[in-house]
């Protein structure tokens, strides 16, 4: 069944080389018929269904490069991009007068403490306040990345707390990607994941790609599926069995999106309110109100996933000396430990 065209009357008479693209999906293989509308909600993060149909109507949807209508059913191996007349926000960067904890500073490089709930760059639905319109504020002519995006030799999620390394210079960016690219980089992480285990120590090794089903997650892909997955290892060791959850250091050998958060799902222990994964529901304990009750208390300390970028390492792309940071975990996580701390005691105590 060919796509279905909106009536060329109602379009604008702009030619593809006018628009610019904004998004841009292939249908899986194995993609069940969806309309066209919902299949955009589940891949655009921060997008009203609302905002999706009406763009749909404008005619900024393609699928196989021809228009569609809303009720067009996304088949597998459909071709989807979204088109506007105006560029993507993310490559309009704004300098922005936002405050930076700098750890460390010299004239290739500079070490920032990246709090929680901060974007590291624009994207859609985070245009402004994010890592990058600071950096571009602070520091003048910074070299882009791969992604064209200033000063970036890596990042950490929106709510993720912690460290990054920012290049001043062309050679440190290329000096320090290559780092990262060949695993001589050090990244360690502090984590609070649901569950306990049965070994100090372990290693996660799984091909982590998008989930099939939800472009928003990330998925380990094994056995014939492998393939659809980049290779991914982390380290993990555990720091102290709070009961129902555990804290964690994870060790990152490769450096694959939402690696850690994807990794711990996969062995059954999810991050503790990673609401993006599922932790932000009780996946141990019992089902006393008073539990719930505690669990809710512990989400208000912590509202987001526990994890922190507590230490990273790496070699200076002029000194060639080894360098080693370390950030305190912060408040929010510190509280959340405390609050599990005191209820595994009394739990052992009753």
């Amino acid at each position: 069944m060919m796509p279905q065209v909106t009536n060329p009357d109602e379009l604008d008479d702009a030619h593809d080389d006018d628009l610019y693209e904004h998004h841009q999906f292939t249908a899986s293989e194995g993609q069940e018929p969806l309309r066209v509308d919902k299949y955009l909600m589940n891949f655009i993060e921060n997008a009203t269904r609302s905002k999706i149909q009406q763009s749909i109507k404008d005619g900024s949807v393609r699928v196989n490069d021809e228009v569609v209508k809303s009720n067009y059913k996304v088949k597998g191996g459909d071709h989807i991009r979204v088109l506007f007349k105006h560029p993507p926000h993310e490559n309009l960067l704004v300098a922005e007068d936002i405050p930076l904890d700098i750890v460390y500073e010299d004239e290739a490089l500079v070490v920032v403490n990246k709090p929680a709930g901060m974007v590291v760059h624009p994207g859609h639905g985070n245009y402004s306040g994010t890592l990058i319109n600071a950096l571009i504020h602070h520091f003048e002519n910074l070299p882009n990345n791969s992604s064209n995006r200033p000063g970036l030799v890596h990042r950490i999620d929106k709510d993720t707390s912690g460290l990054l390394v920012i290049a001043k210079t062309e050679h440190a960016m290329a000096y320090l990607s290559a780092q990262f690219a060949a695993k001589t980089s050090e990244r360690e992480y502090i984590a609070i994941v649901w569950g306990g285990f049965d070994e100090p120590s372990g290693t996660v090794e799984g091909n982590i790609g998008r989930h099939p089903k939800n472009r928003l997650q990330n998925y380990v892909w094994s056995g014939e599926d492998a393939y659809k997955g980049k290779p991914a290892i982390t380290h993990w060791s555990v720091i102290e069995d709070l009961g129902y959850v555990t804290m964690i250091s994870c060790k990152l050998e490769t450096g694959r999106t939402h690696q850690i958060r994807v990794h711990m799902k996969h062995i059954g222990h999810t991050l503790f309110n990673d609401e993006r994964y599922g932790g932000d529901r009780i996946l141990k304990g019992t089902t006393f109100t008073n539990y719930k009750q505690f669990v809710d208390n512990c989400k208000k300390v912590l509202p987001r996933q526990a994890l922190h970028a507590r230490t990273l390492g790496f070699e200076h792309p002029v000194t060639k000396e080894w360098m080693s940071f370390t950030s305190d975990v912060p408040k929010d996580m510190t509280e959340c430990i405390k609050k599990w701390r005191i209820y595994a005691a009394n739990s052992k105590d009753a």
